[in-house]
């Protein structure tokens, strides 16, 4: 089970993958070095006066891997040991995983040089505002130019940050709502975002295990009710993820953060783990269940599903072969290097990739930019069209069977659509086709050999269309 070792930075990985699924496509080598390479890198230092009155000097970037639709999409991380080729892969991830779903977004990624929890609110207000303003002044930020969201160590409160300046620099500009996504309800934000990622996961998890002819090589039974999972984080993907599999009927055997997991055969309650990491500081310690550490113990555990869900590289082709999980759902952007990927290949292990697995997010930040551009909240002009019209039928049935619904039946039945609803509709669709998009091309190519080479292959497939259409190759 030994396979090359793999060397070089995340971006060097993102594109081993894509060199990978390559091979099974006829198009020309100038093509798929195009959609390949980065278009546009933007890195720049601004100064920053400390608490102590000493001046610092902050490392930023924004890339922008593929124009080949606008604006480009991605979030903002803000981390102390985030780099160039870090940025570049997740811009790069952020393309093909755009053009998995549908989304009509060019990939981009951008990034921060610091450690936010080391700095105050003002000082990361001050912080965020500048970033944007040096991404607006460059043309790097903007509705139809480059539309950015959150991502480690960035959230809702940046994302207001940075409208705000945005439309400070651009008074009267009437999609300017629309320059970044993933803002608070009352900021133009959607509501379901904030768990859209881990919620997707789910999405996508679940119409995975549901087909019974794929579940029976790893020896599973299908669907997710009773399947044991071990999910690594519990940040708003590793969260969201572990709730909604839970509600799906999963047991979450343990749950891992930076400082060690916590393990209990008989389940864990995500929602209850939270509340005692924010009351106490650590997920150790948890009532009923057993602390393990180190952390990184969490992901050789014994379980049917193992969800990583926080940093890239967790798994290397050091602890592969003793990870005993059948499927792999990656939260997390890249947390899978190619050497484990070769050593899971050959032990059957099915890995559900990045690119798709954690497409929640970009989907309904893209639901949130059609909201912004359209001005008007989702649900709002069909909803009491629809409550009128179940109603309508509902009085027709109860005539008909001559029996009448209790209240709480009734409400049920002509509940009209919020826009809650309509967005996880809407994501549940995107996952769902987007899955069987991949699945199907592993089936009509009998040479692709997982789930990530023939989502890398859908995505590329798609992104040539787009760069023919425009006439740009023949």
């Amino acid at each position: 089970m030994n396979a090359p070792a793999s060397t070089g930075s995340m971006f060097d990985f993102v594109n081993q993958y894509f060199d990978n699924a390559t091979q099974w496509s006829d198009h020309p080598k100038g093509l798929l070095d195009q959609i390949k390479a980065c278009n546009s890198i933007y890195r720049f230092n601004f100064p920053f006066r400390e608490a102590d009155g000493t001046i610092g000097v902050i490392r930023a970037w924004r890339v922008e891997h593929s124009h080949h639709r606008l604006p480009t999409k991605g979030g903002i991380r803000y981390a102390a040991h985030v780099d160039e080729e870090e940025v570049k892969a997740l811009a790069a991830l952020m393309t093909y995983k755009c053009a998995l779903v549908d989304v009509p977004y060019g990939g981009a990624k951008g990034a921060v040089q610091i450690d936010p929890r080391q700095y105050t609110p003002d000082q990361l207000e001050r912080i965020t505002r500048r970033y944007a303003h040096e991404l607006a002044k460059k043309n790097f930020l903007g509705p139809g130019i480059d539309v950015p969201a959150p991502d480690y160590g960035t959230g809702e409160r940046e994302m207001a940050w940075i409208v705000d300046t945005y439309m400070a620099m651009n008074p009267g500009a009437l999609d300017a709502l629309g320059c970044v996504t993933g803002k608070p309800v009352s900021q133009g934000g959607v509501r379901g975002r904030r768990e859209a990622t881990g919620r997707g996961l789910v999405f996508g998890l679940r119409e995975a295990v549901s087909l019974a002819d794929d579940m029976k090589p790893l020896g599973l039974t299908a669907g997710l009710e009773g399947k044991r999972v071990v999910v690594q984080g519990i940040g708003n993907v590793g969260y969201h993820a572990a709730y909604f599999a839970r509600e799906n009927g999963a047991t979450i055997v343990a749950i891992a953060e930076y400082e060690g997991a916590i393990v209990n055969e008989k389940g864990l309650d995500p929602e209850q783990v939270f509340y005692h990491r924010r009351d106490t500081g650590s997920i150790l310690g948890f009532p009923g269940a057993q602390d393990l550490t180190p952390s990184a113990a969490a992901l050789e555990l014994d379980c049917d599903i193992l969800i990583p869900a926080a940093l890239e590289n967790v798994l290397t082709g050091e602890n592969a072969p003793r990870v005993k999980a059948k499927i792999i759902v990656e939260g997390a952007n890249g947390p899978t290097t190619p050497e484990a990927e070769a050593i899971f290949r050959q032990r059957g292990v099915m890995v559900i990739p990045d690119l798709y697995a954690n497409a929640g997010g970009v989907t309904v930040s893209y639901f949130e930019w059609l909201k912004n551009l359209s001005h008007v909240r989702f649900g709002r002009m069909e909803k009491r069209l629809e409550e009128r019209d179940e109603t309508s039928l509902v009085n027709a049935i109860e005539k008909l069977v001559g029996k009448q619904l209790s209240h709480e039946e009734r409400i049920t039945l002509i509940h009209g659509s919020e826009e809650v609803d309509i967005v996880n509709s809407g994501l549940e669709e995107t996952m769902i086709v987007a899955y069987h998009s991949i699945r199907e091309a592993l089936k009509r190519n009998p040479k692709l050999t997982d789930l990530r080479a023939a989502a890398f292959l859908t995505a590329i497939d798609k992104i040539a269309v787009s760069y023919r259409e425009l006439g740009v190759f023949p």
